[in-house]
């Protein structure tokens, strides 16, 4: 038995727990749930997606992904409805402890306790009522290294697979993250690594900095790279990390098409990287008044870099020849800045967040804010504080000062409701007042505030289906129902070869990937349900499989793509002989590949390369026999 899990067995005993304890049933309640969700939205807001992305990858193998708090209560979970039944008779859903004091050894808790993954399969749990189980689990933490939460795959444990832990590490990097970036929205962030293709992907180190350059916070892989602890760092300025002023940084991207930045640590080491200019006007003049101030151009240079980027995501920037889609930007174009609502159908993953962007940054508006909603990832009984805000009080739990809602923080610039189809019933009415009157009322508050958006909305929904239901309101939809256009899915769009070269050259920065002229005619024969998600996930997974190879071929490819075209009426059996005959050795040269990179990255450490990949040192001897 691994130590981590003789030693949970210890503490579980020491909890006073017996092998024998029966599962206890006792969830939070509905609004004390809701509650432990507000408490939690940050993590819940960009858990989510990663959760998504995950479960598909596990769909249909008796599984389901979960997300804890920091105690280990379960706030989300997505899973195969057989297996969700199953976990329902041990607790295993939302508003349920499992930490070990409650549960005993289970990979949730010991996760937390151990501060590390963990796996715990079948008579490896404490209580023999989860024996049944098989569980992998990575705790989440912000950037000051504090467990926010826990992902967890939890399934069948003869559904067992070696790869299920990868898989939750990578997820939950991945939201540590996207909880990174959020936390440092008004900020200079610089995604940086010693090789270039490992910028946009989890290796990749991240750093933000104030305006003026002032060291604020890195990621795990950021703090290892740079060498130095947090505390060390704080006495730090960009400059002084990367031997590059703020103004040169500012000057770089004011050009038509900045490429990467050639940087020198202050330990030596050249890096590449990429900064994301994500800075208002009030916050920048206030920096210069806090901190040392940058040279007299910087604040011109920061605007000019941010009109460039806006420029860089604009309407004309979409057009890659698509016949259809050229006519829904000729459309939009003609009523920019005419307070006329936009209504964007189409299916999901076909971009209907990236053209309301570009048609806000086009827009007389666009110096404003843009902020996005989706009507359907915000749990029902957060949604109307989400939107309308509320006021110290306004509800238990409730934060001092109360929060300003969605509408009010895109007062003056746009507001765009995703998904507004999923809009619960009882909040379309109160959307409505707001739309004609102009004036938002807070939660808790008797005081309307005036308020003035552009709105765009999207939906996959037929709405006109949707209102003879009873499920969306007819006045409402016709407030909304100004231009209405359709964004063609990938399927039947004719560009497909200019979009892939597109994605290739955006998530590789470089453009030295091309694909196959194999790969391009299955993605031709595909049917594309996801969209341009789907496809643009494919390419990213790709070129990490790629690696050093240039193009991208049928071996690059993800198992459920070969999947798909294996089962289309016209699949081709070389397909299936070729993919056969590589499965095996082609796993192993991947996982060699990945070890021989991050080596190469960790400057030949294996410790340091065992801990980046979560796995043990004599692993890494036994994938590498030639190491020494």
């Amino acid at each position: 038995m691994p130590l981590i899990i003789e030693t949970s067995h210890q503490r579980s005993q020491k909890y006073g727990l017996s092998p024998e304890s029966p599962p206890d049933y006792s969830p939070l309640a509905h609004n004390d749930l809701s509650l432990l969700i507000e408490q939690n939205r940050l993590l819940h807001a960009h858990a989510i997606p990663a959760m998504e992305t995950l479960y598909q990858q596990i769909v249909n193998t008796h599984n389901m992904v979960i997300l804890t708090d920091a105690k280990g209560v379960i706030v989300h979970s997505l899973g195969d409805d057989d297996f969700l039944e199953k976990a329902s008779r041990v607790a295993l859903q939302p508003g349920v402890a499992w930490s070990e004091q409650s549960r005993g050894t289970n990979a949730i808790g010991t996760a937390i306790a151990e501060r590390s993954p963990a796996l715990v399969h079948a008579d490896q749990h404490y209580l023999s009522a989860n024996h049944f189980l098989t569980c992998s689990a990575a705790p989440i933490s912000d950037h000051l290294g504090n467990v926010v939460g826990v992902l967890d795959v939890s399934g069948d444990q003869r559904s067992y697979h070696k790869h299920t832990m990868a898989l939750v590490r990578m997820s939950a990097l991945m939201i540590e993250n996207q909880l990174f970036s959020a936390t440092f929205e008004e900020a200079i962030t610089l995604h940086f690594h010693a090789r270039p293709e490992f910028i946009g992907t989890l290796m990749e180190g991240i750093a933000s900095f104030s305006p003026g350059g002032r060291f604020l916070a890195a990621n795990r892989n950021g703090l290892f790279q740079l060498g130095l602890p947090f505390a060390a760092l704080q006495s730090h300025t960009f400059s002084s990390l990367f031997g590059l002023p703020v103004s040169a940084l500012y000057d770089h991207y004011r050009t038509a098409s900045p490429g990467l930045l050639n940087l020198c640590m202050h330990s030596g080491v050249r890096v590449y990287g990429r900064a994301q200019l994500r800075l208002s006007n009030s916050v920048f003049q206030q920096s210069l008044t806090t901190e040392r101030a940058p040279p007299a151009n910087a604040s011109v240079a920061a605007n000019q870099a941010a009109a460039t980027a806006r420029r860089l995501s604009g309407l004309r920037y979409l057009r890659t020849g698509d016949q259809q889609l050229e006519l829904v930007i000729e459309k939009v174009t003609r009523v920019l800045g005419r307070d006329i609502p936009i209504m964007i159908m189409g299916e999901t993953g076909t971009g209907k967040e990236l053209l309301a962007q570009a048609i806000h940054n086009d827009s007389p508006r666009g110096m404003s804010p843009f902020v996005a909603v989706n009507c359907a990832s915000i749990p029902e009984t957060l949604i109307e504080s989400e939107l309308f805000g509320y006021e110290d009080g306004a509800f238990t739990g409730a934060r001092k000062k109360g929060a300003t809602g969605k509408i009010l923080q895109a007062n003056g610039g746009t507001l765009f409701l995703d998904e507004i189809g999923d809009m619960p019933f009882s909040l379309q009415a109160r959307l409505l007042r707001v739309l004609q009157e102009r004036m938002v009322t807070p939660l808790g508050s008797d005081k309307s505030i005036p308020v003035n958006v552009d709105l765009i909305c999207a939906t996959n929904h037929n709405l006109r289906d949707r209102m003879a239901k009873g499920l969306f309101r007819e006045d409402l939809y016709y407030r909304l129902n100004g231009l209405v256009v359709k964004l063609p899915p990938l399927r039947e769009r004719t560009d497909l070869e200019t979009v892939v070269k597109k994605i290739l050259s955006t998530e590789s920065n470089n453009g030295r990937y091309h694909v196959s002229d194999e790969i391009l005619q299955l993605f031709r024969r595909h049917r594309w349900p996801g969209n341009f998600r789907q496809l643009t996930n494919l390419l990213r997974t790709a070129i990490v499989m790629a690696g050093d190879e240039h193009e991208i071929c049928l071996r690059h490819m993800p198992d459920d793509f070969l999947d798909d075209i294996e089962q289309s009426p016209v699949a081709n059996n070389d397909i299936r002989a070729e993919r056969i005959v590589a499965s095996g050795a082609n796993l192993e040269e991947m996982e060699q590949s990945v070890i021989l990179k991050s080596l190469e990255a960790h400057g030949g450490n294996v410790s340091a390369t065992a801990r980046a990949l979560g796995v043990s040192r004599n692993t890494i001897y036994r994938k590498v026999p030639n190491l020494k």
